[in-house]
Formats: C-alpha cells, structure tokens, sequence
C-alpha cells in the first residue's frame, strides 16, 4: 500500500520533474545496455580496455536523448505508450546510435565495434519499452480508486471493432474484460491480447461472472442483431453497443462510445437505401414547403430534403418550441439552402395563400396533424378542424398558386376508422382525391399541373404519438407499463425509414395516388414492452418472477382503439418501381358533390356543433365504426 502512494506522488509531480526521472532511468538503462552487451559481445571487453570504452558513454547518451528529445519521444503520455510508439523509440534509438559512430569514427582512440552499438539498440530500446509499458500499467492502477469495483464484461465480436474496443478498454481500469465471443468458430479457442473468444453458445456458462456484454460489430444489419441479442438476452445480461460504421467514420463518435440497444435497432429493417435515379433532381433548386414541420414525421422530412440542395425549406407549425428547435437545427447544417420558419394554422386559407404566393412553393408536403387518439376522441371538434379543414386549406392554396405537387401524409387509422381522429384522416384523404378528381376532369387540367398524392403508413418508431417514449417513461420511473390489452398488434417503422420512404413515394405521383408503405410484419405490444424491459437490463415481474423488476399491466382497450391496423379499405395495392412502395386508388367522392359538404362541416365546426359535425362526418366517412361516446366538446 505504502509503494502504492509513493508512485502515486511520483504521478502527480509537474511534467518536467517527470521527464528528468525518466532520463535518470534512461540513462542508467543505457548504462546497464552497455555493460550488458560488452559482456556478451566479449567478456575480456571488461577488463583493461574498458576505461577506454566508458568514456564514449556520455556522448552516446547526450546524442540519443537530444535525437529522442527533438523527435518528441519525451512528450509522450506514458499511459498512452502503444505499439506505434514502441516502433518509434526503436527508430529514434537506431538513429541516435547511428550518428554517435558517426562522430567516433573520427576519434583517435579505440572505437567500440559496430556490433557492440547493435547490441546495445536492442538491449536500450527493448528495456526501455518494458519499463514504459511497466508505467503505462502503473498508472492504469493507480488511476482506478481501491474502493472502487471492477465491472466484469464480455466483448461480442473479435474482429477489428472488437480489438479496438478492447484496446481502449485496456486503458479504463474500471473495466475486466472476462471472455470475447464470436460467431466465426476458426476464432474459437484462440486469444486476443490475452483474453480469451468463445462460442456465443458459452454464454450460459458466464452469466454469473459478467454484468454487460458490449456488442462490438458496427457493421451488423438489424436481421443479424435481432439473433444475438435474443441469445443474449436469455442469459438476462444487458447489452451495449458500439456506434455504427458511419458515426465511426464520420468522427462523431469513438470505438468505446457505447449506447444501450434500442428497440428501434431490432424493430426497423436494414437502413433504406435511396434509389438516387428515382429522385434525381426533382427538389433541386426548388422551393419546399413542410406542413408541421416541429412534429416527429415533419423534422425528419426537412432534414433529409435538406440534402437533396433545394433553393428554399419553409417550415411551417403552430407549435413554437417545437419550430424553434427545427429551425435551428437546420439552420446548424451551413447548407446554402434557404431555411424560413413561418409560425401558423395551416387552417388560415388566407394566409397559406400568402405564403405560397410570396415564398413561390413548387412542393408542398402536408404533414401538419394531431395524431393523439385518446385526445382528439375528447376534442373532436378542435381535432377534426385543425386536421380536415387544413388539408382543404393546403389543396386549395395549392390550385390557387399552381403549385407542382401536394404530398399528405396519412396514416393506417384512417382505415375503417375506429376513433374520430382516424376518421378525419380518411376525411383528409378523401379531399386530396377530389381536388385530383377535379384537375383530372376539368379545364384546369390544361392550366395547372398540380399533382396531388397521399402516403399511408403506420405507427413510427419513437414519433410523438408512440408508445416507445412512454414505455420509457415508465420504465424510467420504476414502472408498471401500462398496455390496452395483451393482443394489441401494431405496424411500426423508424421515422427515417418512413422519410426517405416518403420522399420516393412523392417522385413516383401522377395525380391521385395513394401509396402504401411496407410496414414489414406486425408487432404485439406485449412483446414490445417485453423487449424494451430486456433492453434495460431490467427484468420482468409477473407471478412467475415476483422479484422483478417491471410489471406490465393491461388497462382496456381506449376510446376509439383498435386490436390490429390495416392500410388498405377497399382496393388492392399495385407494385411500383420502388420494392417498398405499392399504390392503390381508392373510391371518393367527386369534388362537386363532396365540397360544399365540407363547407357544411366547417360550419357546424366554427359553431362548436359537435353532434352534427360527428354526425355528418358518420355520413362521409361510412367505414367509421362509432363504438365509444366520449366526446367532451
């Protein structure tokens, strides 16, 4: 204990006291280096004639720390000493020692044998590489605190991320890295740095000696991840994770940044990859405008439109933190495309035709909604007109302004709606294709070209309206979660995924498409809560385990909620040139018979008449099935 603090005063001394230590070691290393090798090139060097051998020590020594001193090799953190360095003190020395028989070549008196300086390069540079490492592992201990507990680890994944993951670890004395495992079974039985890498079917075998398991395999498609971590997550480990390749590369984050998984990771498919000949350059030097651009789907789609360099992005919402943040992120990008955040209803014709006017839109994606069923069930009045008067607002402005094309988002409640708000989303629908209906069978088809298109997708990942941000509150807090029943099944999707999906949709519209995202398989949200838990590193409680962790609880299906989500009413989708987008058309009703019904309906809206807004949307919406009363406004 008592050499432990005095090396421990050694390490905290000023940087210059610590390199004159190291060239008093140095130096009696050298000394040592020089006996060493006259003994073993010849014994007799010893005896009368070594007098004239030693005084070429002090040169020697002066010429290798001045070589090393100006190469640097003094400024070097020694528990940063790696294997570049340990390559480097082996070239500055041979360089020192080169130019030192360089200059006795022109002595008069007996000069060491060239082969007594190879001896004495391999002897000094190799004792002063162990007493660097010696350091470098001195310090490592001393910087770990002696009532402070190693946590025990396991690496998944011996290939480079993992070696240089354990590499990095190695300087974390809070860490033990206990067994690497690995898929490949030629690495089976076999060390890095010391550590041995198992089969992943080991893992039983060392549940009780590690605590986390660090998943090192950057480059792992989400098929592939899904496997290991339900192996891992069998043995009850929680697992963290090393940043992707991109991030790696990119430089914004470092090989031991570790995140845990998120359930995103093993819900969404492999990242989407944009299908650059079907975009082009359609929103190249155009001017775009994104309705409820602060919400989930809307930052994300003028995030990732901000990359195809069009000359203006409006954001519009109605939401002012939420507008500010976008903007200002966005804003941080130093792209030369134009960014203007303009806060508004998008439900204010007079003013979105302002906008369109002066900000000369060539494109407009509709994505401004509340999306919260159990509140738009309680206000369906707000909700109803913020959501379906907007969208006429948006489609109307657009024949105005003669605007290229409208995009709605739209969502799979607007199937067979249970809830108000899946009903004004099928309403909203049902507006696109009317205006499109009107354009395809009128004179203003000859004099505006406005295309008007609708996305229909599911639920989306971690999106204001998810359960994933709530699930996490929860689980945060102790628990229980909370689930409507058991055999809930949902359709869900990374909002990236979603964006760029939207974006390619909007590239292949003609007039009156709507296009269908593949949402890949359901999921139960039994299974979903389930797996978040695991991800935690928590545990389930349930009568099986009484000791765990987190409860989940099922409280009854809400107003207006389904057991299951379906994307399509009455047609059948058509593949497109995109493998994860389909269209379909669908029935509507013409634009000269629908109008002046949603004229009615606003008018019933502005009059807070909710029994007859309800009741004509019934009238509207046929496939709406009214199966709760709990209206509030």
């Amino acid at each position: 204990m008592n050499n432990l603090r005095f090396f421990l005063k050694i390490n905290n001394l000023s940087n210059l006291r610590k390199r004159i230590i190291l060239l008093i070691v140095d130096g009696i290393l050298l000394w040592l280096s020089f006996l060493i090798s006259c003994l073993v090139y010849d014994e007799k060097l010893l005896g009368p004639q070594f007098k004239n051998l030693i005084q070429f020590i002090p040169l020697l020594y002066v010429v290798i720390f001045l070589i090393n001193n100006f190469l640097g090799q003094y400024k070097i953190i020694s528990r940063f000493f790696d294997n570049v360095m340990i390559y480097k003190n082996f070239l500055n020395n041979f360089f020192g020692i080169s130019i030192f028989y360089f200059f006795i070549s022109f002595s008069k008196n007996n000069v060491p044998p060239i082969a007594i300086g190879i001896l004495i390069w391999m002897f000094f540079s190799t004792s002063i590489t162990l007493i660097r490492i010696f350091i470098k592992q001195l310090i490592s201990r001393l910087k770990f605190k002696e009532n402070e507990k190693k946590l025990k680890i396991a690496i998944y994944g011996a290939g480079s991320a993992g070696a240089q993951l354990l590499s990095s670890l190695s300087l974390n004395n809070k860490y033990q890295v206990v067994v690497i495992f690995d898929d490949d079974r030629n690495l089976w039985g076999r060390s890095l740095n010391g550590v041995d890498i198992r089969s992943p079917s080991n893992l039983k075998f060392f549940n009780n000696d590690i605590e986390k398991i660090f998943l090192a395999i950057p480059s792992l498609g989400r098929q592939e991840l899904r496997k290991i971590i339900h192996k891992i997550q069998r043995e009850g480990i929680q697992v963290l994770q090393v940043p992707t390749i991109e991030d790696l590369i990119s430089g914004k984050a470092k090989i031991d940044s570790l995140r845990p998984i998120l359930v995103e990771d093993l819900l969404g498919r492999n990242i989407v990859n944009l299908d650059n000949d079907l975009v082009g350059d359609k929103f190249e030097g155009s001017n775009i405008c994104v309705s409820g651009a602060g919400g989930s789907i809307g930052s994300e789609l003028s995030r990732r439109i901000l990359k195809f360099k069009p000359k203006k992005i409006i954001l519009l919402d109605n939401s002012e933190p939420s507008l500010y943040k976008i903007e200002k992120e966005i804003l941080m990008q130093n792209s030369s495309t134009k960014i203007k955040a303009i806060l508004a209803n998008v439900d204010n014709l007079e003013l979105i035709n302002k906008i369109f006017k002066e900000e000369k839109i060539d494109r407009i994606f509709h994505a401004a909604a509340y999306k919260h069923v159990p509140l738009v069930e309680k206000n369906p009045v707000v909700g109803l007109y913020n959501n379906v008067i907007s969208t006429r607002t948006v489609c109307e402005a657009a024949i105005q302004n003669n605007i290229k094309q409208v995009v709605l988002i739209s969502s799979d409640k607007a199937v067979r709606p249970t809830n108000v708000m899946g009903a004004s989303k099928r309403l909203s629908e049902l507006i696109v294709q009317a205006y499109a209906g009107k354009i395809s069978s009128s004179k203003l088809k000859n004099n505006n070209q406005t295309i008007f298109s609708m996305v229909r997708f599911g639920n989306v990942l971690n999106s204001s309206g998810s359960v994933v941000p709530l699930f996490n509150e929860q689980i945060k807090s102790g628990g229980p979660i909370t689930l409507t029943h058991k055999n809930v099944e949902r359709y869900f999707m990374t909002i990236p995924e979603a964006s760029y999906l939207v974006i390619q949709a909007s590239c292949l519209g003609k007039g009156g498409e709507l296009f269908l995202l593949d949402m890949g398989q359901p999921v139960k949200i039994y299974s979903l809560a389930e797996q978040m838990i695991k991800l935690s590193g928590l545990t389930i409680k349930n009568k099986d385990n009484r000791d765990g962790d987190i409860e989940i609880r099922s409280i009854g299906l809400r107003p207006g909620e389904k057991m299951y989500e379906e994307l399509l009413i009455d047609a059948k989708s058509e593949p497109t040139e995109h493998p994860l987008i389909f269209k379909a058309r669908e029935k509507f009703i013409p634009y000269e018979e629908f109008m002046p019904k949603i004229e009615t309906l606003e008018n019933y809206l502005k009059n807070f008449d909710s029994e007859s807004a309800l009741s004509l949307l019934k009238d509207l919406v046929p496939t709406w099935e009214v199966k709760y009363n709990n209206h509030e406004d």
